[in-house]
């Protein structure tokens, strides 16, 4: 085993510089390559490493909403504190979180992530096991279990924030190289794994909690505990066999030792140094976010998330309302995630043909088109419910090829244009602007509760998405300078824009005349 398999999760870890001609590496696709170690061979295994983190964190964001209901039954107070704590912890701290990624080691970053995750999950389910055997019944225990709750749900969310943003923001980059094929490969790859375990991973814990809560739980708990090995070993095996992986500037931190008399008041003044160089450092990303040439496609890909059109809880629950089966809305959330599915292979495809950013605009055109029909068919035959539902519910289906066609364009301009020192500060500053539209998509419901206001919320969505292909639609136009692309077909002087309008019109007159 290699000594990047042995370093140590906590400390500081110099990069080892790795070179091309190193028998044992691989890298780009123009380094050698052993015929063990190829780039699907490395791919391969950090598909499995991705597959095992999304599946723990799927099994438990949906788990833990199982339990809360469990243990609290018969209100939404607790649940709601729980999800708002999860999202103000993302919006607060992402900044954070992004500058450890572009300075710390790539390794012990995703190893850190891996192991905070688990940890904060392994006790949670713990947490979870006592208060749903009834072992704690008094009301300040349930409280105080649900503060404590709450703060691991706020680090498994940050870690799951920084495990994802390495592997698919920098990781994946650092692995294609220059091969943008490869790129858009491995890029819709990782999406279907996280789709497929969006579909099974909440299916699997629910038939598990149908059978017994508790047996949800030891269940959670034993995949969440199992998969540390796996995903350790191969991120492992991936950094030892990818020496751009180690091509980081590093600093040593320097720091001067404190004398016997002073500890005290340096350690106060180093705790407000770092508060402040914390802040300071928050203000640059925003700063640096909201001037950078890749805005307009993070930001309107951020907006998406104010929706509650998604078959989350909140459209589960109106349709629950109107009478639609459990088995009919797992049907159609089926459909739905097989719609999303084949995104994964359509985004691809057009993204060869018509490039990135034309694709982004036919997509998001097409997520716009069909939440319009779907929701102006839910307003017109709002008094039919069963035409109107059925209206909504298929426009959403539809909807989610454009979206998640939409998100793979995205991500794959922003891995080419955001500089590497800034990967991490990027994303996760995008990252908190999704979990703040997604906390006002939440805001929305709790104001508009009635199930029969549903429609004003479902409207507003629409209209969010409109705001984000108004935002897309600027950078296409500030790119290419046109969003319909004229066909190669017609003759160049038939295309009039501009002054070639007005010239085009005196010749019409002067042949007129004569």
């Amino acid at each position: 085993m290699s000594n990047d398999e042995r370093t140590p999760l906590i400390g500081d870890i110099p990069p080892t510089r790795g070179s091309d001609n190193d028998e044992n590496t691989v890298g780009h696709a123009s380094n050698g390559r052993t015929a063990e170690w190829t780039l699907s061979t490395i791919s391969k295994r950090l598909y499995v490493s991705h597959f095992l983190s999304t599946c723990n964190s799927r099994v438990f964001e949906f788990g833990s909403v199982l339990y809360l209901a469990t243990v609290f039954p018969g209100t939404l107070l607790p649940l709601s504190i729980y999800a708002v704590g999860r999202s103000a912890s993302a919006i607060l701290l992402s900044s954070l979180v992004g500058h450890y990624i572009d300075t710390g080691n790539r390794l012990q970053v995703v190893r850190w992530s891996i192991v905070l995750q688990r940890v904060a999950v392994a006790i949670s389910c713990t947490l979870f096991f006592i208060l749903v055997r009834g072992w704690a019944t008094s009301e300040a225990w349930k409280t105080g279990s649900l503060a404590i709750l709450v703060v691991l749900s706020c680090v498994e969310k940050l870690a799951s924030i920084m495990n994802l943003v390495s592997i698919e923001r920098d990781w994946v980059v650092t692995i294609a190289g220059d091969d943008r094929d490869q790129l858009q490969v491995m890029n819709s790859q990782m999406r279907r794994i996280d789709l497929i375990c969006k579909l099974f991973g909440p299916f699997l814990i629910g038939i598990m909690d149908g059978i017994s809560t508790e047996v949800a739980v030891l269940v959670n708990f034993g995949m969440n505990v199992a998969s540390i090995p796996l995903e350790y070993l191969f991120i492992a095996q991936i950094y030892r066999k990818v020496p751009e992986l180690r091509r980081r500037e590093y600093q040593e931190p320097t720091s001067e030792a404190p004398g016997s008399d002073d500890a005290v008041p340096h350690r106060i003044g180093q705790v407000t140094r770092r508060i402040g160089e914390g802040l300071d450092k928050m203000r640059r990303d925003v700063k640096m976010y909201f001037n950078h040439r890749v805005l307009l496609p993070s930001f309107s890909g951020a907006l998406l998330y104010l929706t509650v059109l998604s078959f989350s809880g909140q459209m589960v629950t109106f349709l629950l309302s109107r009478g639609v089966t459990s088995a009919e809305v797992t049907m159609a959330r089926t459909m739905s995630v097989g719609v999303e599915v084949l995104a994964t292979w359509a985004g691809p495809w057009l993204m060869q043909r018509i490039g990135p950013i034309r694709a982004g605009l036919w997509f998001g055109s097409w997520q716009l088109g069909c939440l319009l029909v779907g929701v102006s068919m839910f307003w017109r035959y709002i008094d039919e419910a069963r035409i109107s539902v059925s209206g909504l519910v298929i426009g959403v289906i539809f909807s989610r090829l454009g979206l998640w066609g939409f998100d793979l364009c995205s991500q794959f301009i922003i891995q080419e244009e955001v500089e590497m020192a800034n990967r991490g500060a990027f994303s996760t500053m995008e990252t908190s602007w999704q979990n703040v539209f997604e906390l006002c998509s939440y805001l929305s419901t709790i104001i508009l509760s009635d199930p029969d206001q549903f429609g004003y919320p479902a409207t507003g969505s629409v209209l969010a998405v409109a705001c984000s292909w108004i935002l897309y639609s600027r950078f296409v136009w500030q790119r290419r300078g046109h969003l319909l692309h004229w066909p190669a077909c017609l003759p160049q002087k038939t295309r009039i824009t501009g002054e070639d309008s007005t010239t085009a019109l005196l010749r019409r007159r002067s042949w007129y005349s004569t």
